[in-house]
């Protein structure tokens, strides 16, 4: 082999070589791996409704103006919100909030900012927030509670009832009037 021949030889097996090394080394990275974020999948209705039945029979019908639903728990946020319960004798309540949350998992909800409970034997009852508990078929009335029924007035922290005020339980600061008339303006 001549002197030139060995020279284009080295020189090929060099290009070679720095081929090689450039392949390597301008590999690219691999794309960085996706970090799943646990993100809330919401789904947001307008005028929807909600309601329960035991035994075959309605208990209560929710509706609510604006409603943001956790699609894999099923919970919702509620505003402008409605409820009608359904005793068994017969009797109505109808109640109005501002906000609310339902809880899909066991068929509670709790209203606030102001709720406002009418039943159809006239009895009223105001107060902060209220929660309607499923299992025990129970509205509990909290903060700032007063209760209207005929001549008898009900006011204090908390207020438990599982038959639309027919009967009840006040506690906290409680307060019980009477034959306390409504004056009329």
């Amino acid at each position: 082999m001549t002197k030139g021949q060995k020279i284009l030889i080295g020189l090929m097996i060099f290009a070679f070589l720095a081929l090689v090394g450039w392949v390597v080394i301008s590999v690219p990275d691999p794309p960085p791996k996706e970090e799943h974020k646990d993100e809330k999948q919401i789904m947001s209705y307008e005028n929807n409704t909600l309601s329960s039945e035991k035994n075959g029979k309605l208990q209560w019908v929710l509706k609510a103006e604006k409603m943001s639903v956790d699609v894999a728990t099923q919970d919702a946020n509620m505003e402008g919100i409605e409820v009608e319960f359904y005793t068994d004798d017969g009797k109505t309540l109808k109640m109005k909030a501002p906000k609310g949350v339902y809880y899909h998992n066991g068929k509670n909800f709790g209203v606030y900012d102001g709720v406002k409970v009418t039943n159809s034997d006239g009895a009223e009852l105001t107060s902060g927030k209220l929660y309607w508990l499923a299992k025990e078929e129970k509205l509990v009335a909290e903060d700032d509670v007063k209760l209207k029924k005929d001549d008898l007035r009900a006011t204090g922290n908390k207020m438990e009832s599982k038959n639309g005020f027919t009967n009840f339980k006040i506690t906290g600061k409680a307060h019980l009037e009477k034959g306390v008339k409504d004056e009329k303006k």
